[in-house]
């Protein structure tokens, strides 16, 4: 039973299970566990990451900042006007432009990169190793790209939309929060939108220098590894 309702969920998200492989056997329910696992970290009406697989990535990502002190990038982004979407063309209409949206957000982002659906009309990116000049230029392309995306909402009906971003980059050497990192990032999104909206603003990384002793003394705060005997 549990089994049929598994296949059944998997149906209803479009997946399928690779071609060849038979019923029962271990191959098979190998798959049927992954395409499981891959299901419930996806945003089911765009395919980008869910909100749950966005924040294990800022939790992993905040981590590797403070041992490597490489800058990482938070981008919050949000379409402008979405309600008036809604209320003009209907919700069906909506998807297909939170669809577009999200297609623009994939063609815009490296493959390392974290692109995720985090709620409504919301939008996250988590970009690793992410210099500021490459961060404000992946910004810059991605509110260009939404404004010039004509997205069918019906047979021969298209709209265009623009979306305001806000970023902030983790600290680096620091401990810091995921929820403070991703506070920081709001309050530029606010920026963006009381500036006028379609624009983006990132809130630039201090610069500083750590020296080897801070660095050895950072890594010895860190907890000692379990060895099994």
């Amino acid at each position: 039973m549990k089994l049929e309702l598994a296949l059944q969920l998997l149906r209803q998200s479009g997946q399928s299970l690779p071609q060849g492989l038979v019923e029962g056997t271990p191959e098979w329910m190998q798959a049927l566990v992954d395409a499981l696992c891959d299901m419930s970290s996806r945003d089911a009406l765009t395919g980008l990451a869910n909100r749950r697989h966005f924040e294990m990535t800022l939790d992993s990502e905040i981590d590797r900042v403070a041992r490597a002190g490489e800058p990482a990038l938070v981008l919050l982004l949000d379409i402008d006007h979405f309600k008036q979407v809604n209320d003009g063309y209907g919700h069906a209409a909506g998807d297909r432009v939170l669809q577009g949206v999200a297609g623009v957000l994939r063609e815009c982002v490296r493959p390392m990169d974290t692109v995720a659906r985090i709620g409504g009309e919301e939008f996250a990116a988590v970009l690793p190793n992410c210099r500021p000049a490459f961060g404000q230029a992946v910004a810059e392309r991605i509110l260009k790209r939404v404004a010039n995306r004509a997205i069918e909402i019906a047979p021969g009906q298209v709209i265009r939309v623009t979306v305001s971003a806000g970023g902030a980059y983790a600290p680096q050497w620091v401990r810091s929060s995921t929820k403070l990192w991703v506070e920081r990032a709001d309050q530029q999104l606010y920026r963006a939108k009381a500036e006028g909206r379609n624009r983006a603003c990132l809130e630039q990384p201090a610069i500083s220098v750590v020296s080897p002793e801070e660095k050895g003394l950072l890594f010895a705060l860190s907890p000692a590894p379990i060895r099994h005997v």
